[in-house]
């Protein structure tokens, strides 16, 4: 048996978690011989047992798609971690070791204060990200990959609004949108981690009013990113 330590920290709801966690990974596995049993650590980080012929490489993929947690970092690296912060002071993201992204790591997304940026790009916490390390005198800075900006910058200029949600499964998330009768208003819901998931909408569809809808209904924090339409 292979053990793997993934960058995904569990939380809210642990049985919700760790079931939604199973099934997440049994699906990355489906087409490798092996299988994965999910369990916590004592640090909170997802726990991935791996058993069967091609358990190491199962494993290294694993670890190599979600990242493992680190206890010491180097520069100009690259780690996967997720936003556990947000404050004037910058965005802090968990890679195992806490790692800063100061005001001036974020000019690449644009003029604002931090929580401006935050709320443009609609980051909230537990927002799987990775991050490139810049320094380490006395706190450790570092900043989003390019490829990460891309991603929030695809997000951003796209012709529908979208919305980022955590704590919530897709599952739980499709049943709060049919409920409010919104089913028709979205083009679907994509999992961007273990419980964060993305709501693209539809065009014309009024982003902040779905969640003005759905918020009562799901115990999360959820990001509005306004199209360009």
């Amino acid at each position: 048996m292979e053990t793997a330590i993934l960058t995904i920290k569990l939380y809210a709801n642990l049985e919700r978690a760790l079931s939604s966690a199973a099934f997440m990974l049994e699906n990355e596995l489906k087409d490798i011989d092996a299988t994965v049993e999910v369990s916590v650590n004592s640090e909170g980080w997802l726990q991935a047992n791996v058993s069967g012929e091609d358990e190491v490489f199962a494993a290294n993929f694993l670890i190599d798609k979600y990242g493992t947690p680190v206890t010491k970092v180097e520069n100009t690296i690259v780690y996967k971690g997720s936003i556990s912060s947000i404050d004037d002071e910058g965005i802090t993201v968990d890679v195992g070791v806490t790692v800063k992204l100061l005001p001036e790591a974020l000019k690449a997304l644009g003029v604002g204060t931090v929580s401006q940026i935050a709320s443009r790009f609609g980051l909230i916490p537990h927002l799987p990200v990775s991050v490139r390390i810049e320094g380490q005198d006395g706190v450790v800075t570092g900043r989003f990959t390019k490829d990460q900006l891309d991603l929030f910058w695809g997000w951003k200029k796209a012709a529908t609004d979208r919305l980022i949600v955590n704590s919530v499964t897709r599952s739980e998330l499709k049943s709060a949108i049919k409920k409010k009768g919104h089913g028709r208003d979205i083009y679907g819901i994509e999992r961007i981690g273990l419980l964060e998931n993305i709501v693209v909408c539809r065009e014309k569809t009024d982003g902040p009013g779905i969640v003005a809808e759905i918020g009562p209904l799901v115990k999360a924090d959820i990001g509005v990113i306004r199209g360009t339409h």
